[in-house]
C-alpha cells in the first residue's frame, strides 16, 4: 500500500519511516513530484496539518498523511504555537526561533512547555486527525546537537536530556511525533486487519 507523507523535511521522514511497517511504502512529496511550497495558512497546528494533506489529496490524487508541529510554552500563552518556524521570521531558521524563544523566557520563572504533533490522515476519502503530546520544559541554554528544531533546548518530563542529546530512538518513542505516528499506524492496522 502506498501512502504520501506530505512533506519536504528530510528529518521527519527519517523519523517517520523508522516506525512505518514493511507493507506500507512510505512516500514523500518529491516521490510524487510535488515540489512547490504547500499553504500553511491556517491559525491552528490541526488546520495546517488538514490544509496540506487536502491539498496532495486534491491535486495529486494520492490518499496521504500530514502533520504540523509547534511548540506551545506556558508563560507565553502557548506561543510560539503554530508559527512555531517562523518565530523569528519567514526563513525558519532554527538558530534564530531559539534565541527568541529563550530571550522571550529570560524573566519567566515557568518555563513548562509541550510539543505538540497533529497528523491528518486522507484515506479512502475519509479524513482522520491524530494528536500526539510531549509535555516538559524549556531550559535555559542549548544542550546537545541531536534533533532539529528546538529539540536542543526542550527538555521532556522525566528525562535529564533534552531532546538534542537523546539517540532517535528514545525520541521516537517518547516524542510528540512518535505518539502521534503510533495513533497512525494503529489506525491503519485496525483499518486493514
Amino acid at each position: 500500500m502506498k501512502l504520501v507523507f506530505a512533506t519536504n523535511n528530510k528529518n521527519k521522514i527519517k523519523e517517520v519511516q523508522k516506525l512505518i511497517p514493511e507493507h506500507l511504502s512510505l512516500l514523500s512529496l518529491e516521490d510524487i513530484g510535488c515540489f512547490e511550497d504547500i499553504p500553511e495558512t491556517k491559525d491552528t497546528i490541526e488546520g495546517n496539518a488538514l490544509q496540506k494533506a487536502q491539498y496532495v489529496k486534491s491535486h495529486y490524487g494520492y490518499d496521504c498523511f500530514a502533520d504540523d508541529t509547534g511548540l506551545e510554552v506556558s508563560a507565553l500563552n502557548g506561543a510560539p504555537g503554530v508559527y512555531s518556524a517562523r518565530y523569528a521570521g519567514e526563513e525558519k531558521n532554527a538558530e534564530a526561533n531559539m534565541q527568541k524563544l529563550l530571550s522571550a523566557l529570560s524573566e519567566k520563572n515557568n518555563r513548562t512547555a509541550q510539543f505538540k504533533t497533529v497528523i491528518a490522515l486522507i484515506l479512502n476519502n475519509e479524513t482522520t486527525l491524530l494528536t500526539g503530546i510531549c509535555k516538559g520544559e524549556i531550559i535555559n541554554k542549548k544542550r546537545g546537537d541531536g534533533g532539529f528544531g528546538y529539540d536542543p533546548i526542550f527538555k521532556p518530563e522525566g528525562f535529564d536530556e533534552t531532546f538534542g542529546e537523546m539517540d532517535l530512538d528514545l525520541k521516537n518513542r517518547i516524542g510528540h511525533r512518535g505518539k502521534a505516528t503510533k495513533k497512525l499506524l494503529d489506525h491503519l492496522s485496525n483499518k486493514f486487519q
